[in-house]
């Protein structure tokens, strides 16, 4: 008889003394035994049995000597048969165990199979065991039996049980039958009042009271129990993708591949996952992880068209949105010609495949679930019906994937492409919630106008300067590059071919070169571009064709064409570069920089690229509600702004041996100092000053760049320099104080105070100009943070 001893009869200690007895099934062959049952078909049977038993009274009185199992196997096969049936030897999973220890015997034919397929290392052992639970369960069993007090703690245990001929791992759940066991207490058992039990019963989880009222070994267990397990592994796999799909994970897709192994009984099926873009008809990878779609296999976009699928295959999933099955992978070649979608499954070595489109809901693409295997027929129309309790599952996890992939879309929109900042979408918020509740009682609601008044401006910028002079100097070298080269190719022909028409033409093309060494005007570029393509390139057409030398000639020079513009465009290229490097590089710096002076009060910021980098800043109490304004806010945030700028300039500085162009940067602050109103504008979708007399602050903003000192030529922003704008003394002597402690730090040189030049419609400006120290090895990771500003002014 086999006997599967469970480690767990020594390590747990329980309230019960276990002993094993068939006195309970003994009972019921007497029963049938005696005269009152002579008629009944077990009478004689009943008889003999007990005559076999009487012969053993451990049997009957019980044992705790597990040997004794094996000594009394006959018998116990004898007093066990009928809850054994012959008949049902094949169909249910059932053994005879010992309750609490799960030490079990007298298996069914079935039962011994499948632990005969988990292998030599496996140990029947329930899956979600707890010592004390263990123990507080064997107590309310005390309960129930001793005190008649029966309390419902049952939950479900279950078994993960591998099945070695398939590789994969099944699930059954437990269910116990403790019909032939009694308990009966000791001399040393306490005896328990009804208080008692009330105090166990609302202390569930304190086991050193359950010890205390009910001891280890305090009472005796007589009997045995019959466990039944039940095959879950569907309902368990159903589970478990539900668990994982929630989860999710970046290895959610070998999860789920596990899962369906077992499910299917099939140890190397794969599972794939990508995603059919219904605007560009392409299947393409999914976030979740690259490479894992069967269909794609190394690609990592297909576009779906009769050249890679089969008609059917694109009908039936792209149009109809309907499941597709491939039983025979080789079967599917022969008819399709071994068209580009077999030729891949047929070298990924798979021989059957579903597909299964799952429509997103929100933009309508498709999900596709690919599950395949290396045997043909192992996946089949007849099988496909065991996912339909799990296609759902997947359907959900793939519209709340792809609502979440949208919400992520749109966060990035509106964080990169609006100018609804953080700070100030409370107050965006507020207003859609008021006019979705007026809309609904009122057909003719309104939406509130974004009116943040009383708020202070910064304004900074980093321009690129003499940008138009070195775009218009890229330009200026690369027309005389192309016409230098143009020359040299008429130079060439007149050698093979003594033609008048080459030296007209050279003449005019040398021109245009001297015309362009002399100054570039208006219009220059677009007469010379005409010319070239007029006139020029169809005598290259012939010249090409003289020999073969020519023919490399004009080859060098085409070949120095900008492949989209036809013009050569090498210095303008390297000039777009650096601008772009350099824009890049001021933007992340200020980005990453103000989201840490958020922490010093919120505000709203926006910025802008041009030629440099430009943002504006409001700070005020109306701008957030849940903190309260003081102007040591503002202070802090110019001085912020103004060690900001100074970083600004050494980030620049440092990009200079990275750069194709030299390319500088001129830095300004603009302080105003008088609180203003802004208002978000509907119709550009920003926000802009409110008032007539705000408007003066933004006529200021587009025009001090291009301010003079008084009395000369000189511009008031050069690069190496911070120009300070003020109109007004105490603005003035602010300044001169974050100044004076920044070249504390060695960080700015000498100060130069300055009168502007009157600009159109504003006049009485003053700046202070300040010398930027640059940083030999100056690291944009390594600036000075907020707190340890705010530590150095402190100190």
């Amino acid at each position: 008889m086999k006997i599967i001893k469970s480690s767990l009869v020594a390590e747990v200690e329980l309230p019960l003394q276990l002993n094993i007895s068939f006195n309970k099934v003994f009972s019921i062959f007497e029963k049938y035994a005696s005269q009152e049952h002579k008629e009944h078909p077990s009478h004689n049977s009943s008889i003999e049995i007990m005559k076999e038993i009487k012969r053993y009274p451990e049997l009957i009185n019980g044992f705790s000597d597990l040997s004794l199992i094996q000594k009394y196997k006959e018998q116990i096969n004898l007093l066990l048969a009928p809850l054994f049936p012959e008949a049902l030897q094949n169909n249910e999973i059932k053994a005879a165990s010992i309750p609490f220890s799960f030490t079990s015997f007298k298996f069914t034919s079935r039962f011994e199979s499948i632990l005969n397929n988990a292998g030599e290392d496996y140990e029947f052992t329930v899956r979600n065991f707890e010592d004390n639970s263990m123990y507080i369960m064997a107590c309310t069993f005390i309960l129930g039996f001793v005190y008649k007090h029966n309390i419902d703690i049952k939950r479900p245990f279950y078994f993960d049980i591998p099945d070695k001929t398939t590789g994969t791992m099944k699930n059954y759940r437990a269910a116990f039958n403790a019909d032939f066991s009694e308990i009966t207490p000791t001399e040393n058992a306490p005896k328990l009042s009804e208080n008692d039990i009330k105090e166990l019963l609302n202390n569930f989880d304190n086991i050193a009271l359950w010890k205390e009222k009910i001891p280890p070994n305090s009472y005796i267990f007589k009997g045995f129990g019959i466990i039944n397990l039940f095959d879950v592994t569907s309902e368990e796999m159903l589970s478990s993708i539900k668990a994982n799909l929630l989860e999710g994970g970046d290895n959610l897709i070998e999860k789920l591949q596990d899962n369906l192994r077992d499910f299917y009984s099939i140890k190397d099926l794969r599972l794939g996952y990508s995603n059919f873009d219904t605007v560009n008809t392409k299947i393409r990878e999914t976030v979740v992880k690259k490479s894992n779609s069967i269909i794609l296999k190394n690609n990592s976009e297909i576009t779906c068209d009769s050249n890679y699928f089969c008609e059917g295959f694109i009908q039936k999933v792209f149009v109809n949105h309907e499941t597709f099955i491939l039983s025979d992978v080789e079967k599917y070649g022969v008819n399709t010609n071994k068209n580009p979608f077999y030729k891949n499954l047929h070298s990924a070595g798979l021989q059957s495949i579903i597909i299964i489109p799952i429509k997103a809901a929100s933009n309508g693409d498709l999900a596709l679930l690919e599950i395949a295997s290396p045997r043909a027929y192992d996946l089949n129309s007849v099988n496909i019906n065991k996912l339909k309790d799990i296609i759902p599952v997947f359907e959900a996890a793939v519209k709340r994937t792809s609502e979440e992939h949208q919400n992520v879309l749109e966060a990035t929109i509106q964080e990169n492409y609006t100018s609804i900042h953080s700070s100030v979408k409370w107050r965006f918020y507020e207003a859609a919630e008021k006019y979705h509740q007026e809309s609904q009682i009122n057909d003719n609601a309104k939406l509130d106008e974004i009116i943040f008044k009383d708020v202070y401006p910064l304004y900074g910028q980093s321009d690129i300067k003499g940008s138009s002079e070195a775009r218009n100097t890229a330009i200026k070298q690369d027309l005389i590059t192309q016409l230098t080269l143009a020359i040299s190719v008429l130079k060439d022909a007149c050698k093979s071919e003594k033609l008048p028409i080459y030296k007209e033409l050279m003449f005019r093309v040398s021109t245009y070169l001297n015309d362009v060494k002399s100054g570039l005007n208006a219009g220059d570029e677009i007469n010379i571009l005409d010319f070239l393509k007029r006139e020029i390139y169809p005598v290259f057409n012939h010249i090409k064709d003289i020999n073969k030398e020519l023919e490399e000639k004009v080859s060098t020079y085409m070949n120095r064409l900008d492949k989209e513009l036809h013009v050569v465009y090498e210095k303008r290229k390297d000039y777009e570069n650096s601008v772009n490097l350099l824009n890049d590089k001021l933007a992340k710096f200020i980005d990453k920089k103000q989201k840490e002076a958020q922490k010093i009060f919120p505000h709203y910021f926006e910025r802008y690229k041009t030629d440099g980098v430009e943002y504006n800043m409001y700070i005020g109490q109306s701008i957030t509600k849940n903190r309260n304004f003081d102007p040591l806010y503002l202070y802090n945030l110019r001085l912020w702004q103004l060690q900001t700028m100074y970083e600004m300039e050494n980030t620049a500085f440092s990009e200079l041996k990275n750069m194709p162009s030299d390319l500088r940067v001129a830095s300004l602050i603009l302080v105003h100092s008088n609180p203003m109103a802004i208002k978000f504008r509907m119709d550009e979708k920003q926000f802009d000053v409110d008032g007539a007399y705000n408007i003066r602050y933004e006529i200021i903003k587009k025009r001090i760049d291009k301010a003079h000192i008084k009395g000369t030529e000189d511009r008031l922003t050069v690069p190496g320099k911070i120009a300070i704008v003020y109109s007004q003394e105490k603005d003035a002597s602010e300044y001169l104080k974050y100044i004076k402690f920044l070249q504390s730090n060695n960080q700015l040189g000498e100060i130069e105070f300055l009168e502007l030049e009157d600009l159109q419609g504003v006049s009485g400006l003053k700046a202070l100009r300040v010398e930027v120290i640059y940083q030999d090895n100056f690291d944009k990771k390594q600036t000075v943070t907020l707190n340890d500003l705010i530590k150095e002014i402190e100190a």
